[in-house]
């Protein structure tokens, strides 16, 4: 990390003039009215915790430490301030978002357009596994705000011609323990050296750890702390539960991936919970198969439901080797969970609806690789017919690659 300037410690949030209760829009913590209703716009109908703390400081210019629980709107914490400010001083590469995952970059991307498209605000997505040149085109035309993970901005910063941020206004990085974390804390470094000193930083983060405070201590002036959240919790929102099932009838598991694996069973369906900070908003319910090995992981995991104020529910499954873990758990949340309410004969029910769904599922793939055989030999498996154009069209946006030998 660049070496440490002489910053003071960063100082508490004050409690907002506002109270959380009699807050009832955004105009109330300082938004200008276009934003405003945006927010409507948007079903953002009252501001979150941490919008209430931040962002009437940052609209006073202050950098910002923001620590809070996951899903607690902090995208809107930092773009609402930087919109404000981008209307009073329009300009070309306004604000730089660093982000340590492609998803998150393109959800905050979609945020900032659906915030500033009554106000034309133009942003581009510079991510890897993307087309470099496609992107450098998006660069020239100079957007508003950049999203963008740490190692491919340093390869565009190293390698287009014309692109720099000298002129740089704010920064943000978001989820900024796991930027450091995934070993991104030398592309860090490289473009804290190469943007404006003189300028407006925000950094959040879920967890306060040693590498985030150094970071904070390099990049940051004087910051406010708003710690919506001083302890790992849950939102309030969430209902947990627990379901206790023997650990002999999860092994029922690995013989579906042992008959996924002979053949018998030709779809697989595997699950998991999708990277952290990701604002999927109609998730209803988080079923944790397997307990997480590290407590933290399940704040993270049950946080993809009842995010921005929403509700949902999340249920664990429990055997008799994961007592430990699960205590751990509530332990860390500061609450117990209690168990899920089940009627077996409900359960039994539905046991026979899903055996009846496979056996169609079956008969249904039956006929169509019949189907599909058929196809290809009346068409003499030539792959020019009309049909195989047309999806080739669909998947190299039109341009049909020459074969060899042909």
């Amino acid at each position: 990390m660049a070496a440490p300037e002489e910053h003071d410690s960063p100082t508490e949030a004050p409690q907002p003039a506002v109270q959380e209760e009699e807050t009832k829009t955004f105009k109330d913590l300082g938004v200008t009215d276009v934003l405003c209703e945006a927010c409507d716009q948007l079903g953002w109908t009252k501001p979150t915790k941490i919008q209430i703390e931040a962002i009437p400081l940052a609209l006073q210019g202050r950098d910002i430490i923001g620590l809070a629980e996951t899903g607690s709107g902090k995208t809107g914490a930092f773009a609402l301030p930087i919109l404000n400010a981008l209307l009073e001083t329009p300009q070309r590469l306004f604000a730089l978002v660093l982000t340590p995952t492609r998803e998150l970059a393109f959800q905050i991307s979609e945020q900032f357009e659906a915030l500033g498209s009554s106000i034309g605000v133009q942003s581009a997505v510079i991510v890897g596994g993307i087309d470099s040149m496609s992107q450098s085109l998006a660069l020239a035309k100079k957007p508003h705000v950049i999203i963008a993970t740490p190692g491919r901005l340093i390869d565009h910063l190293e390698n287009t011609k014309g692109f720099n941020l000298r002129a740089l206004k704010y920064l943000v990085m978001d989820e900024a323990d796991r930027i450091l974390n995934m070993d991104f804390e030398t592309e860090v470094d490289k473009i804290l050296k190469v943007i404006p000193r003189d300028r407006k930083t925000f950094l959040f983060s879920a967890t306060m750890t040693k590498k985030v405070q150094k970071l904070q201590r390099a990049a940051l002036k004087n910051p406010v702390k708003c710690a919506v959240s001083s302890k790992y919790q849950t939102v309030e929102k969430l209902q947990q539960y627990y379901l206790f099932i023997p650990s002999k009838f999860k092994s029922k598991r690995l013989g579906s991936l042992n008959k996924f694996k002979a053949k018998a069973r030709s779809i697989l369906l595997a699950t998991d919970v999708a990277s952290r900070g990701l604002d999927i908003p109609h998730v209803d319910v988080v079923v944790n198969f397997d307990i997480p090995t590290h407590s933290k992981d399940y704040i993270h995991r049950v946080g993809r439901t009842a995010r921005a104020g929403r509700s949902g529910k999340a249920i664990t499954f429990v055997t008799q080797y994961d007592v430990e873990l699960f205590q751990r758990i509530e332990h860390l949340i500061g609450k117990k969970l209690p168990v899920f309410p089940t009627q077996d004969d409900e359960v039994m029910m539905l046991t026979e609806r899903v055996t009846e769904a496979q056996r169609f599922a079956r008969m249904e793939l039956r006929e169509n690789g019949e189907k599909k055989k058929r196809v290809r030999e009346d068409t003499g498996d030539n792959d020019d017919t009309e049909g195989a154009m047309g999806v080739r069209n669909k998947v190299a946006g039109g341009k049909m690659k020459k074969r060899k030998g042909r």
